[in-house]
């Protein structure tokens, strides 16, 4: 196929940038040069830096370490405090690591992308939690670096150990070794830009020379190894990613040699202490080993599992051959597991039940008693409505979790609670209420789709809303991925949009993982239009039931979804008033061929297939653009330093666009990876392009009395 704007796939080619200044300087500089503009941005960016933000903490040893950004720390602070402390308004933080003292004395633009700590050794009857592993990004891209820190002496660590810019992982095994994953060379990485060899790693040699633990195909996704240091449980494990939605796990044995756990490639299997669980993507119907052994009481032969289903078993029992499982849990027409989490003695599940979660604490049998099943309990203290998330303190010693609540008119709370306690979880911080909610209610809608599938929706609107169409919406979803949206409470979106008589949507259509595999896998690849269809039934239930028209209803979405986006404005352009397209993918029949994009043939199928692209075409907004048609005006924005998704889809689509003489506002943001934006102040200026925007095409209100400033800047919109 002939492509006019392929010359725009050069990321940072002198001509390429040239046209993407003059874009950035054109109708996106003149929206960011408005008073409005400036009002909304400068109110976001001090919700983004306001000391009122939660500052999520890990434990690490004796100390809680927090990674901080704000006003005077642009790029970044990487500290820690006590659990004491951190009970306070104001605990006494510690600075480990400045990325803002480290950028400039580097002469870089690093952005932070987390730490791997050295928490024991095998045999050691200490934590000293002294080594870590530093991963930082120049601008925000995936690939990064790996460099050895010192926490107690807080300095990278002189002739340590250092993994070169890529994209890849390291774990720790001990003091003095690594696993790791990562670029070395010449058929080291997959098609999709991943590693595919992981090695081990000794102090003082090199990484090329590392002894190779496993290897993967280069038509694989990728492969990842690491140390599982549990005390008394200490193993290796590799996990190759063979497509998106199939892999399998490997534990190397004493002798090296990886051991598959034999479930179904579609499942994903975790090691936790002595207990396996698998996670189904598919029905499966196990079958005994050799040295197997069934209790016909729990596990009947010929029993089939369904999808969505979590198992349980003794991993020492499985490696024997049993197929004994326990249902841990099984899924309803209306409910799916979201996730699992093990602490110490307990496994929490989270559940989502038409789309609000619920939490259960299920408990292990002893291993002296193993003829018994889980028991199971309530989660105590869990809200019965919103967003619920939980996340061990520390699965190896304790019993507490962080407890996070939210819902769209309920600032975010933390909590620490003992999961089998009877106690209610203990409040630690609660965000301040950073927009005016008062008259503002939020409600659940169900639609009907185009094939008849019932498809939820929520609506957060003012509770006088007129039934007259005259609101101007904001529509929102993502719609792939197997991923849930869930109701979060947004600074952002509650001072830019709800506050000025706004309403807004989020659509929970197929594509999502809201009612578990089966939701996603009816999106999948010739599916696809049934994710578009879905959004489209919600759009026009917010016209036809007198929310708003067509002229004020605006939608948005990133990456995949802006990919939904995109053919929300080729497909359904007269449902629309305005659309915003964010880092997305746009060119289906090259996305494959662009950086991570391979990776995602299991979702959208294989473009250099005949039969797939027939499909793959009717989706591809790139493609489905016609010259002669009527649009929307459409905002894009993208990342040059964007090595997941090619910045090439927004170039090539505004390029196509503009020529026809189409309403198009363009921004490419220098730096920011994937999320668009490597710091608060850029993330304020994207948000606030979009939002005003969206509201100089929609008809909101612009700022008026913007309050004391303070936000959380928690969610994105």
């Amino acid at each position: 196929m002939t492509d006019e704007n392929a010359w725009l796939e050069d990321v940072e080619g002198d001509t390429q940038l040239d046209w993407v200044r003059e874009r950035n300087a054109g109708e996106a500089a003149r929206i960011a040069g408005t008073a409005e503009f400036a009002t909304t941005r400068d109110r976001i960016l001090a919700m983004l830096d306001s000391d009122a933000k939660i500052p999520d903490v890990s434990k690490i040893g004796d100390h809680y370490y927090n990674f901080w950004k704000d006003a005077d720390h642009e790029r970044g602070l990487w500290r820690r405090t006590t659990l004491d402390s951190y009970r306070g308004e104001h605990p006494d933080w510690e600075t480990v690591l400045d990325l803002d003292a480290l950028s400039e004395a580097e002469g870089e633009n690093w952005v932070w992308h987390g730490a791997t700590v050295l928490r024991r050794t095998a045999g050691s009857s200490t934590d000293d939690h002294r080594l870590a592993m530093i991963d930082l990004s120049r601008g925000g891209a995936d690939a990064d670096v790996s460099r050895e820190f010192d926490l107690h002496a807080r300095s990278f660590v002189e002739d340590g150990f250092h993994r070169p810019e890529a994209k890849g992982s390291v774990s720790w095994v001990d003091a003095d070794t690594l696993l790791v994953s990562t670029d070395t060379g010449p058929g080291s990485m997959t098609d999709s830009g991943y590693p595919r060899i992981a090695r081990r790693w000794s102090r003082g040699t090199e990484l090329e020379q590392a002894p190779v633990v496993f290897e993967g195909e280069t038509s694989d996704i990728g492969v990842w190894a690491f140390h599982d240091d549990t005390l008394g449980h200490e193993r290796d494990l590799i996990q190759r990613g063979i497509t998106f939605y199939t892999n399998e796990l490997h534990v190397l044995g004493a002798d090296g040699r990886p051991v598959r756990i034999d479930v179904p490639d579609s499942a994903q299997a975790g090691i936790t202490r002595q207990w396996l669980t698998v996670t189904l993507r598919d029905d499966w119907t196990p079958t005994e080993q050799p040295g197997g052994s069934v209790q016909a009481d729990r596990t009947p032969a010929g029993r089939t599992f369904a999808a969505g289903s979590l198992l349980g078993i003794r991993l020492e029992e499985f490696l024997g051959g049993s197929r004994d499982f326990q249902q841990l849990f099984v899924p309803t027409p209306t409910s799916s597991l979201t996730s699992h989490t093990w602490t110490r003695h307990h496994l929490v599940l989270n559940i989502l039940d038409d789309v609000t979660n619920r939490l259960e604490v299920l408990t292990p049998p002893t291993d002296d008693d193993s003829s018994q099943g889980f028991s199971r309990r309530a989660f105590t203290g869990a809200p019965q409505v919103g967003t619920s998330v939980v996340a061990a303190v520390d699965r190896t010693a304790s019993d507490l979790v962080w407890l996070y609540t939210t819902d769209f008119l309920t600032p975010t709370r933390l909590s620490l609670a003992d999961v089998f306690g009877a106690a209610d979880p203990e409040l630690l911080k609660s965000m301040p209420t950073f927009f005016d909610s008062s008259g503002l209610v939020a409600t659940q809608r169900f639609v009907t789709s185009a094939d008849g599938t019932r498809v939820p929706y929520f609506l957060v609107h003012r509770a006088d809303l007129p039934a007259d169409g005259t609101t101007p919406t904001l529509l929102y979803a993502y719609g792939g991925f197997e991923i849930s949206l869930t109701p979060t409470y947004s600074g952002g979106l509650g001072s830019a949009w709800l506050e000025r008589g706004g309403a807004y949507a989020l659509a929970n259509i197929r594509g999502g993982g809201e009612y578990g595999p089966a939701w996603h896998q009816s999106a999948l690849k010739a599916n696809r239009h049934r994710a578009y269809e879905d959004l489209a039934a919600v759009a026009r239930d917010l016209i036809d039931t007198g929310v708003t028209q067509a002229k004020k209803l605006g939608v948005q979405g990133g990456s995949n979804g802006g990919l939904l986006t995109g053919n929300m404005l080729t497909q359904y352009p007269d449902l629309f008033g305005a659309v915003v397209i964010q880092v997305p993918l746009l060119d289906m029949a090259r996305y494959s061929h662009l950086l991570a994009g391979a990776s995602w043939v299991a979702e959208y199928g294989d473009p250099d297939v005949p039969e797939e692209w027939e499909f793959l075409r009717t989706f591809s907004p790139y493609h489905l653009f016609d010259p002669a048609r009527d649009y929307p005006p459409v905002l894009f924005t993208t990342s040059t330093r964007d090595d997941r998704v090619h910045p090439g889809h927004a170039r090539k689509m505004a390029a196509r666009m503009l020529a026809a003489g189409k309403d198009v506002t363009y921004y490419e943001n220098i730096e920011g990876g994937h999320g668009g934006a490597a710091t608060n102040s850029q993330l304020a200026h994207m948000q606030a392009l979009a939002y005003r925007f969206l509201a100089e095409r929609l008809g909101v209100a612009g700022p008026g009395s913007m309050g004391d400033g303070s936000a959380d800047g928690s969610g994105v919109a």
